[in-house]
């Protein structure tokens, strides 16, 4: 009997034991370390969703390697800098770096060792131990103002170095020559003023206010190169060892005022401890919209791109609403926002139909912001940065985001103004690589006269003009459909039915010759008829029109066969975009993201479900280096939750996603006004990994995709899975 009793206390306490650990919650899942090694270019440090500040770690800032200024490998600790970008193939950004410091006289390089250890990330936190320095530095996050704590361990003069003429650029001498115009004002001996101009990818103003928690003592300016146009000082701090200084650093895009109000509206006081757990409420508020079922590493996989796909676009309006335009020109939005970092190419694939999703009050700013920018400088955002345009990459994809959220029946915003900013761009010539007189003409970009990417830019305006096509057929504009309809079969002008590849032509109507369908190409750097790709993976860029793609392939069963060589042939890729292969099919670049879905729509849906549990178990790991490709602003780690979940929008206008897997046992979308998704995967396992049956409501599904409205009327979508037969 005694026996019997310390068996059921020593249970019992055991019960209790467990009962007091507390449950994880979504946010306890996010690494923001993953993809921070190789190519990833995230950033482990503090931001808030959408906001304009991401205070981070520097560990590097020159080359391509740098683009978010952080390489999780590094030893050395540059500063803190307050914007940054995420995932990007470009530099840009980096401003107002700030580094704490125990300044020696002979002390020339301000750098430090850090212990790796120590360093922690968290969304909205980051911290770290600066061990040549002796100082924890701690980083959080409002909207518009990064809040630093530094904690200084020795006995020694105690400052911090600003540095503003730092940023991340290609090369030494555009490190030292980016800068064009720096100014600073000391307002008291704890506030700094200042403004920054500067030009990388685009030419930016960044106005901040800098405010800290004691006097400064004494100023230092420190030697500039002659070509850097910036300042650097250091500011030295009376503290006793285990004291601490925190400042705070408040941005703005429009003006030093703007920056001041940014700060007395979000972060007048000094209480880091409370800053901290409001970002983290702010992340939970929106990471615990999805509830996902399964291991630990893919809560840790799906979370951290929930995460990923949320730093961006950015805000960078004040909080009153102004923001300076594309022509640099003072402006006022008109809801009081103002978003950029538009990445437009990568993100219209997948990021943008999972902010429907998942963010719907988002879709409708992010157009407002897409038409603002368009009426002042004469077309859409192809690559918005800081509310300036960087002509990057090719087409323009604003197109197609707004045409989806249009026939998605988002409606707050002009959709007559939208439509016109559409038509403007896809009809009036302008800087973005789009000869219009010339793609009428022929009916394809001939390759002796657009030199470079005539293929790509041929097939991605395609896309753009179906959507621009489907947007007026759904607001009663007959003639502009036809119109666009018309362009929007361009497409098959490039079709070599001799090499079933979509081939450069002259234009005479000759093909080019020679022709190698392997040979790769990186956008405008190597002249080639290819975007950071080939033929082998541009052939399948015609995501409006997969049947008649089937057609000319001459039907099904040609086609499967072409896309079973398109992932078992051998791709020898140098090209640093041109990741994650299988075969000649590269995840880590946007343009193969929809090819594995293209079996399904032939026919083969089983291929298409193992190709996405093949992608998700390669090139989805939860490290630093487990991103094959950069996150390149969300798409993605959106492409991870969509296809987690069992569907893609192979075409996003369409409001349709194509059925592949689910990868996850359960999840759960938080919808508006109360309503619920459920995706189930019954049965799912390492074995059953294909699909026998779907149900929606209880009901059989019989065709190969889910419409969105389905999604977000609410309800259960099952997904009976089985083992290969």
């Amino acid at each position: 009997m005694k026996k019997l009793f310390s068996a059921l206390l020593l249970s019992f306490a055991a019960t209790a034991l467990f009962a007091q650990k507390p449950a994880l919650k979504p946010i306890d899942y996010v690494n923001p370390f993953i993809g921070t090694a190789a190519t990833g270019h995230t950033f482990p440090g503090a931001c808030l969703p959408f906001g304009l500040i991401q205070a981070s770690p520097v560990t590097g800032s020159v080359g391509w390697q740098y683009c978010s200024e952080y390489i999780y490998a590094d030893t050395r600790i540059w500063g803190f800098s307050q914007t940054h970008l995420n995932g990007t193939g470009c530099t840009d950004l980096g401003d107002v770096l700030v580094m704490p410091v125990t300044a020696r006289p002979d002390r020339k390089d301000y750098r430090s060792t850090f212990s790796k250890s120590s360093e922690r990330a968290r969304p909205g936190y980051y911290s770290v131990e600066l061990t040549e320095n002796y100082v924890t530095a701690e980083l959080t996050a409002t909207p518009h103002v990064a809040y630093h704590r530094y904690t200084f361990h020795k006995a020694d003069s105690a400052a911090l170095l600003i540095d503003l003429q730092h940023g991340p650029t290609w090369s030494e001498e555009q490190y030292h020559s980016h800068v064009k115009a720096c100014e600073v004002n000391w307002e008291s001996p704890t506030c700094l003023t200042g403004h920054v101009r500067s030009n990388v990818w685009v030419e930016q103003d960044v106005y901040f206010q800098m405010q800290f928690s004691r006097p400064m003592t004494r100023i230092t300016a420190l030697p500039l190169a002659a070509t850097e146009k910036g300042q650097r000082m250091l500011v030295a701090f009376d503290l006793k060892k285990g004291e601490q200084l925190e400042v705070k650093i408040a941005l703005s895009s429009a003006t030093i005022d703007g920056a001041c109000r940014n700060m007395q509206a979000e972060l007048p006081g000094w209480d880091f401890e409370a800053t901290r757990q409001k970002a983290e409420d702010v992340w939970s508020s929106y990471l615990d919209r999805i509830e996902v079922e399964g291991s630990d590493v893919e809560k840790t996989n799906f979370y951290t791109c929930f995460y990923h796909a949320l730093i961006q676009p950015n805000n960078i309006a004040d909080v009153d609403g102004a923001y300076r335009d594309a022509n640099g020109n003072l402006a006022k939005a008109e809801d009081g926002t103002f978003y950029s970092t538009f990445s437009t190419w990568d993100t219209y694939r997948a990021a943008h139909p999972f902010y429907t999703l998942a963010v719907p009050e988002m879709v409708s700013p992010f157009v407002r912001s897409m038409i603002s920018q368009a009426e002042t400088q004469g077309h859409l955002p192809i690559w918005a940065l800081w509310g300036k345009e960087n002509y990057c990459m090719i087409a323009n994809h604003s197109v197609p985001i707004i045409a989806e959220a249009y026939h998605k029946g988002f409606r707050d915003f002009d959709a007559e103004r939208a439509f016109q900013a559409i038509k403007m761009t896809q009809t009036k010539s302008h800087k973005m690589k789009s000869d219009w007189e010339t793609y009428m003409k022929y009916g394809y970009f001939p390759c002796d006269i657009i030199k470079m990417e005539s293929v790509s830019g041929t097939l991605e305006n395609v896309y753009d003009d179906y959507a621009a096509a489907d947007m007026a057929l759904l607001m009663g504009k007959k003639d502009d459909y036809k119109y666009f309809a018309r362009r929007a079969d361009f497409y098959k002008n490039l079709f070599d039915k001799s090499t079933n590849f979509m081939r450069p032509r002259l234009s005479t109507g000759e093909w080019k010759s020679p022709f190698n369908p392997s040979a790769l190409a990186h956008a405008e750097s190597d002249g080639g008829d290819y975007t950071e790709g080939n033929a082998w993976q541009y052939t399948w860029h015609v995501q409006h029109d997969v049947p008649g793609l089937i057609q000319l392939f001459g039907g099904s069963k040609p086609f499967i066969a072409k896309l079973d060589s398109f992932f078992t042939t051998k791709l020898n890729s140098t090209l640093c975009d041109v990741t994650g292969l299988i075969g000649q099919y590269a995840h880590g670049n946007e343009p193969s993201h929809h090819v594995a879905y293209l079996y399904a729509l032939a026919g083969k849906p089983e291929r298409t479900q193992e190709l996405v549990r093949e992608i998700i178990e390669t090139q989805y790991l939860p490290k630093p280096e487990g991103l094959c490709g950069n996150d390149d602003c969300g798409q993605m780690s959106a492409w991870y939750m969509l296809s987690s979940m069992g569907f893609y929008p192979v075409d996003p206008v369409s409001a349709r996603y194509v059925f592949g897997a689910p990868q996850l046992p359960q999840v759960t979308l938080h919808l508006p006004n109360g309503k619920t998704f459920t995706v189930k995967a019954d049965g799912l396992s390492k074995e059953n990994l294909y699909v026998d049956k779907i149900f929606l409501n209880g009901k059989r599904v019989k065709t190969n995709y889910i419409n969105h409205s389905d999604i977000v009327r609410g309800g259960t979508l099952v997904f009976v899975m089985k083992g290969k037969k």
